[in-house]
Parts: C-alpha cells; structure tokens; sequence
C-alpha cells in the first residue's frame, strides 16, 4: 500500500513536493486554496485574505538557466530574467509536462533604517549576475580565504558598479552577506535627484516626515510601507518550527527534530542568493526518500547539534542566528549528498574536463544536480554546456560579429595568477 502525503500549497515548492513524491512511489494530494497552480507568483487583481501576492511589474531575481527545474528548461526564447507571467506560464508548462494537475486539489482555505547593498541583474560584459557571481568557484575562496581577504573581496564586488558610500546606501555592516536588494533603476535615479536617499523615519506628522537627522520632508502624498514578507504556517503550532525564542529549528531547514517520526516535511523555507525552484526541488527530493524510509535522519541530539552549528554560521556571514539565510552551493551540496547527487569535482576532471571547467569556474545551475545519482537526467551535461547559449538568445535579435570568451574560461585564465599569489601567501604565512 502506498504511503500518502499531504502537500500544502501549488507553488514551487508545493509541485517540486508533488514531482519527489511521485519518483520515491508516494501517494501525494496537493491542497491549494486558489484556482491554479504559481502560489506567490499567480498575480492577482484581487487581494485575498491571509494569501500574499506580488504586485504586477514585478520581475525576476535570478535568470532562467539558474532558477529553472533541473530537468526542465526554460524555451530558449524566454528572456533571462522574467516578468512574472512568463514564469506563471513555465510553472504550468512544467505543471502540465510533469502530469501533476491531476494530483492538487483548488478547494481548500488552509526608508531604509540599515541601508543596503544595491545589485544590478546587469554583471560583467552584460551576462546575468547569478550566471557569474553563483559559482563553485567563488564559493571556495569565500570559504577559504582568510576573513579580512574574503570581507574585501566581497565588498569590492558590491561597489563594482558604484560606490554605496556616495549615494548613502552603504549598509551598517557591509561584510554582512544579507540579501542585497535588486535594482537596476535605483543608482540611476539618485543620480539625476528623482530619488533622495533618507535614514530611518523618527516620526510622522499630519503631513510630513521627521527623520532621525533631524531634516523633515512636508507635503507627503502617501506612505508606502514596504517591510517585505512575514512567514507563517497558521495551520501547525509554532513550536513545531520555532521550537525556542523566536528560532526555525528545522534540521537541515526542512524537518522538525521533535517529532517522534518524520512525518512532516517544510519545503521552501530557506533563503539564498540562489534560486528557490532548485533548492526546493532538492529539498523535496530528500524529503520524499526520507518519509518513503530510504534515508534516515539522524538522532534528535545530532539534529539539534547540527541546527545550533548553523546558526553559529548565521551569525558569522548574516548578523542574525534566527535568519533562514543560508549560503546557496553549501546547501544544495549538502543535500544533494544525502541522495548521492552531489557532481564530484575532482573525479569530473579526470573524466570529463570540459565538463568540470564549466560545472566549477561557471555557473552552478540547477543542471548539476541532475548529473549524477537518483533522478540523473541525460540531458543534463548538454544543458550545462549550451547554457551561455541559451541566455544570450532571447538578446540576440541583430546579428553581429562575436569573438568573445565564454565567461567561465576567461575567468579561469584571467584568475591564474592572483590565485597562485594568494597560495604563495598562505604557503608564507
């Protein structure tokens, strides 16, 4: 007799949970209290009580060949980076190839105070940021150099594109890694005075703003309180997550340690520079053999060990241990090891080097975690291979001469010598 499970929710993480269950032999029921599938991102006219929506220009963060289904990729005209109905119509694609429709039920009602780094979707040689900033690469030398090296590096690249300082957006604690916010307008508009940049609101008048600088702004037309997203779950008790002051004490960011079997799963609640369609993907993959009883999870002192280590981290790269932030190539390896679908670098270079360029100095798009292991899919070295490809064609609309590097390549020779210098200097010291 099959086990079932209930899935909350048709988003993203509601159909990567629907898709694992199906592949691990599970019976899954899908309940979503809206009449389609998209969660967040189905935009509506209308508001709903207690169901966030975004609002209608909203676009995407992270570009399509790092934020697709490992297996599923965007049709190659899709813009890299999407309004939201273009990723409304992927979602359903993917929800109609997959045949999980079938599965969900539409019936159920279940001014800057610390400042901000300020990222362009626009990187070097005007590539999607993710494409060259999410790499194997980059993350081994964030976790390997020395602190004040990495701390440095890493603001070097926030104020590539200008310096926060002079637009009086530097945040409080710029080494930080908290999540930047995405605006290729912003800098822009300071520039041309369409946009002032203002601390923390002391108080309002009836029709005017204090600031904690003491200026006043008057004549206010209306006050927008734009303080992002709350995340509740009203249907379970708090302490199934947050079991102590305020804290998600989630193992690995998805189970509850407490509960006597692992019966319940929370897909999507994490946070990264990474793409959410991959990491829940991942997560739900893991999940689906952990309730199927394939992998076991480890004793609930072990659990809450390895919470209260990662919060120590949290600490350290975020400013906060209760942030669900998490660094994006860390985590997905380390799922994707519990499965036996982490990519092993070392052996792909003997086997496979231009394959291994590309997955190390390149990209981590979701491809790689389809190379390998359960759920490998054979289109997944092509796709990684052909993804510069595919983000430069919806661009290509008149045809020019093209003799430039793939980026990856020319990072790796551009890279050669400062890499050496700093070994010789850790070798030194």
């Amino acid at each position: 007799m099959k086990r079932k499970v209930a899935i909350i929710g048709a988003g993203v993480s509601g159909l990567a949970a629907i898709r694992s269950c199906l592949e691990e032999g599970l019976e899954p029921t899908c309940f979503e209290r809206s009449d389609d599938v998209g969660g967040l991102w189905k935009f509506s006219e209308h508001t709903e009580e207690g169901r966030a929506s975004i609002y209608r220009s909203v676009f995407t963060n992270s570009s399509k060949e790092m934020m697709c289904f490992p297996d599923f990729p965007y049709p190659d005209d899709f813009p890299n980076f999407m309004h939201n109905s273009k990723l409304q119509e992927y979602i359903t694609l993917f929800a109609t190839e997959k045949n999980l429709l079938k599965f969900i039920q539409f019936e159920v009602i279940i001014s800057s105070r610390s400042g901000s780094w300020v990222m362009s979707r626009v990187w070097d040689d005007g590539y999607p940021w993710d494409m060259l900033v999410i790499t194997r690469f980059q993350t081994f030398l964030k976790n390997n150099l020395p602190t004040a090296i990495s701390d440095w590096w890493y603001m070097r690249q926030m104020n590539a594109r200008f310096k926060h300082e002079n637009y009086g957006l530097m945040p409080l604690n710029g080494t930080l890694r908290k999540e930047p916010v995405f605006n290729d307008e912003l800098p822009a508009r300071i520039l041309c005075g369409t946009v002032s940049i203002k601390p923390n609101v002391k108080e309002f008048t009836e029709t005017s703003a204090v600031f904690e600088d003491g200026t006043v702004f008057e004549a206010i037309d209306c006050v927008i309180f734009a303080t992002g997203y709350g995340y509740a779950y009203p249907f379970l008790d708090d302490s199934i997550i947050k079991s102590r002051n305020n804290e998600v004490t989630l193992y690995k960011g998805i189970f509850p340690p407490q509960l006597e079997k692992p019966t319940m799963a929370v897909i999507g609640l994490v946070q990264s520079l990474g793409a959410a369609i991959p990491t829940t993907d991942l997560q739900a993959r893991w999940a689906a053999k952990v309730i199927r009883g394939t992998c076991i999870l480890p004793s609930v002192n072990d659990m809450m060990d390895d919470i209260d280590e990662k919060m120590g981290k949290k600490l350290k790269w975020f400013g906060n241990s209760t942030t669900i932030q998490t660094d994006y190539i860390v985590y997905m390896d380390e799922l994707a090891s519990f499965i036996g679908a982490k990519p092993n670098i070392l052996w792909l270079f003997l086997k496979d080097p231009r394959l291994a360029i590309e997955v190390f100095f390149g990209p981590c798009s979701p491809y790689q975690f389809r190379l390998v292991g359960p759920g490998k899919w054979s289109g997944a070295r092509n796709a990684i291979l052909t993804q510069w490809d595919r983000s430069l064609k919806p661009m290509k609309t008149r045809v020019v001469f093209d003799g430039a590097q793939q980026p990856c390549l020319y990072l790796l020779r551009l890279l050669v010598v400062p890499v050496l210098l700093i070994a010789l200097l850790l070798v030194l010291i």
